[in-house]
């Protein structure tokens, strides 16, 4: 608590949940973040979302409310990963940042483990091709293009049924078709292609995205699972999980896309900041329907073009998968559970939204997927509509050492020590194993039940790692 005071922070801490505020600021308006006892406390996480608490736009505009779930963790660009935030009459395009519709698929297949295994070696050089060699093919025509980008997948979708190129002419288009209805938003949200990079929307011809259907850096992931334990039989039987079966799991966003529009849109807020006023001293620069209502729609649009092409990029990641489990294992029909975002602002109410950054929404009776490290369980849940956290739930398990620091200890330390014992990591690099070892992430256990008892979500079904795929 006295590193957080030295800070400039007044900290409570009752019942699992810290109330944090700036010392120094009148008014300061209170965030709060569950944590577990015994979780660490960063003090540089409370810190950021602290000052998000407080930010305000001069022409007028307010953060109503600010929370965060216990994978709370400090982010880079100013904002705490884990963070949830409500706004009214603005919008903070940093909350969200540049990993624009980061979220996380579902998808469950009727082999059992036993059946996996016997072929698991040339299904993995198959995905390997797909997944870091460049062999998949996406090619998309201009046309197909402008739809992803324009409506999700409900556009993409339609005018793959036109004209299918690539190797979604070997996709069940229906089964892709009624597999929608199981993505947050339908995966379709108000975009406009003319915010996406030139070159990925020409007049006419063929596009080759190097970026489409591609996994990314960091803690992104595809993963093959097995349903370890269901918890909620109802459930279970109504989303098609059941016990034995195995699953796949993946963890990607908008890639190149949303870092295009994020950096953008960040560098446009600053721009357009009163030119009489310093510059925030926290470099978060707010947009304002005040004073710019034309900027915040505009944003919001382009932050749903980036959005739009996360979701086909998840898509198309489990389609690939989905291809090669068929090539290799037979016609598995492998349906999709659910697809949900993680890091976005969506439109609350009137002149009001909800920021999450690495938190997932969890509303009555929606999934929620929580995955853990890749040594650990994941968790399917339900939502439980929890206002006090902005019916919000966590969207992993939370690091605790950072990549540098397991880069610079790892080598010293055994893989027992790492966690990495039994753990399957595909990857071309090795020191991603060490990056991503479970030793890096909190306990997740502790991170479910903490959410569990605050009524924000509940178990559905435990599934555990059979092997994961890392860029």
């Amino acid at each position: 608590m006295r590193a957080l005071a030295r800070l400039g922070l007044d900290v409570t801490y009752n019942d699992q949940v810290y109330s944090v505020r700036l010392s120094n600021a009148p008014n300061a308006a209170v965030a709060e973040v569950l944590l577990p006892e015994g979780f660490p406390v960063e003090a540089k996480a409370f810190k950021q979302l602290a000052t998000l608490a407080n930010i305000r736009h001069p022409a007028g505009g307010c953060v109503c409310r600010a929370c965060a779930t216990p994978d709370f963790h400090p982010g880079d660009a100013g904002i705490a990963i884990g963070s949830v935030v409500e706004t009214q009459d603005m919008v903070i395009p940093t909350a969200v940042g540049s990993d624009i519709n980061c979220g996380m698929r579902l998808h469950v297949v009727d082999l059992t483990i036993d059946e996996f295994l016997a072929k698991r070696d040339l299904f993995v050089e198959r995905m390997k091709g797909d997944y870091f060699f460049g062999t998949r093919d996406v090619t998309m025509t201009a046309q197909s293009m402008r739809a992803l980008f324009q409506y999700g997948v409900t556009g993409w979708l339609d005018a793959m049924l036109d004209q299918p190129t690539g190797s979604v002419v070997k996709s069940d288009l229906q089964q892709l078709a009624i597999e929608s209805d199981r993505i947050f938003l339908n995966g379709s949200m108000d975009g406009d292609w003319k915010f996406a990079p030139i070159e990925l929307v020409p007049d006419d011809g063929l596009v080759r995205d190097g970026s489409l259907a591609t996994i990314g850096s960091g803690n992104h992931f595809v993963e093959v699972q097995r349903v370890e334990r269901v918890e909620n039989r109802a459930l279970a039987h109504a989303w098609g999980v059941r016990e034995g079966q195995l699953a796949f799991m993946i963890h990607s966003g908008s890639r190149n896309v949303g870092k295009y529009i994020g950096g953008m849109w960040r560098d446009r807020a600053k721009a357009v900041w009163p030119k009489c006023l310093k510059y925030p001293d926290e470099q978060i620069f707010p947009l304002s329907t005040h004073s710019h209502p034309e900027l915040v729609e505009s944003y919001l649009q382009a932050q749903a073009t980036a959005a739009n092409y996360g979701f086909v990029n998840r898509l198309l990641l489990a389609e690939l998968l989905r291809l090669r489990l068929r090539s290799v294992y037979g016609d598995v029909e492998a349906p999709l559970v659910y697809d949900l975002p993680h890091n976005i602002t969506l439109r609350e109410k009137d002149r009001t939204w909800i920021t999450r950054k690495g938190a997932s929404p969890a509303y009555a009776g929606q999934p929620v997927i929580i995955p853990g490290s890749m040594g650990t369980e994941s968790y399917l849940m339900v939502g439980q509509s929890n206002p006090a956290f902005c019916n919000s739930a966590s969207h992993g398990a939370g690091r605790l050492r950072s990549r540098f620091d397991l880069n610079r200890r790892g080598a010293s330390q055994s893989e027992a020590e790492l966690g990495l014992t039994g753990v399957d990591c595909i990857t071309l690099r090795s020191e991603r194993r060490i990056e991503e070892a479970p030793a890096a992430y909190k306990p997740i256990g502790s991170v479910i039940d903490a959410q569990v008892e605050a009524q924000m979500v509940a178990v559905v079904a435990r599934l555990s790692p059979v092997l994961t795929f890392k860029a």
